[in-house]
């Protein structure tokens, strides 16, 4: 582990190299300084390589780059990847259509700890004004003030509430684009499962379900932990929706926690 370095934050990245733009922007308003960035390319285009050789030279935190051969989804995969090349104990996870707010980083590296995983929620920024964001320079536009009189969706979710605590029992889960935890506790139920190879269900609920198993609880970090997510067409179908949730409900019933086909790869 780097000394200083507070956290490793992983952006599940493919193709969209304007969204991947205003992630970095968003990263580089960060109030936590310290952390690295892992880019987890589902893919090796030249394009994507060329674009992050020239961001190296704009951002002052490190950027790490790692792909592999596009062969449909393959995103556990390379998550597996970008972890093997974590130099931080606290681990950090945006999709790449989404947006850090300023306080992301520093929220959750005061709240995660041995045996707790944190996890935020998204503003679901609308068709218009994701054009119009992709149009400007910065992101300058990401206020509650602009979002209002918008066309996006839980724009109360951008309501940054420092010492915001919630205690309703409702609980709906994680999000895959905004959550992180001990790399230690994600060792332990041997990372990711690459079993899961449609876009889906998989890498959220499966890993989420195998770390309560291994008594990891989950904070909520509602208001304080906020990500902003840009409008596109969604990639899910009901046909993989189905069929992961029944690799998912046989992977339950056999009770392993750690998966076979993970950080390391093992047999029964």
């Amino acid at each position: 582990m780097s000394k200083g370095l507070s956290a490793t934050v992983i952006i599940a990245f493919y193709k969209r190299l304007d969204f991947l733009d205003k992630i970095l922007e968003g990263l580089n308003n960060q109030t936590a300084q310290d952390f690295e960035v892992i880019i987890a390319e589902d893919d090796n285009s030249p394009e994507a390589l060329e674009f992050i050789l020239q961001k190296r030279k704009v951002y002052p935190f490190p950027i790490i780059h790692v792909s592999q051969e596009d062969k449909g989804f393959r995103k556990n995969r390379i998550l597996n990847e970008a972890l093997r090349h974590a130099s931080s104990g606290i681990i950090l996870f945006l999709d790449g259509d989404s947006i850090p707010h300023p306080a992301f980083v520093w929220q959750y590296c005061r709240n995660i700890e041995k045996g707790t995983a944190c996890f935020g929620r998204r503003v679901m920024l609308g068709e218009k004004f994701t054009s119009s964001l992709l149009r400007e320079p910065g992101i300058r536009s990401l206020k509650l003030s602009s979002l209002l009189f918008s066309d996006s969706r839980r724009v109360e979710e951008s309501m940054y509430i420092p010492f915001y605590r919630k205690y309703k029992n409702e609980y709906r889960g994680i999000w895959g684009c905004n959550w992180g935890v001990r790399l230690e506790d994600l060792i332990e139920i041997n990372g990711f499962d690459e079993d899961y190879i449609q876009a889906s269900v998989g890498e959220d609920n499966d890993i989420e379900w195998r770390l309560r198993q291994n008594e990891v609880k989950f904070l909520s970090m509602k208001h304080r932990a906020i990500v902003y997510h840009m409008y596109h067409k969604e990639n899910y179908n009901s046909e993989a929706t189905k069929f992961n949730l029944k690799v998912f409900e046989g992977k339950k019933k056999e009770g392993r926690i750690k998966c076979i086909n993970g950080l390391t790869r093992f047999t029964n």
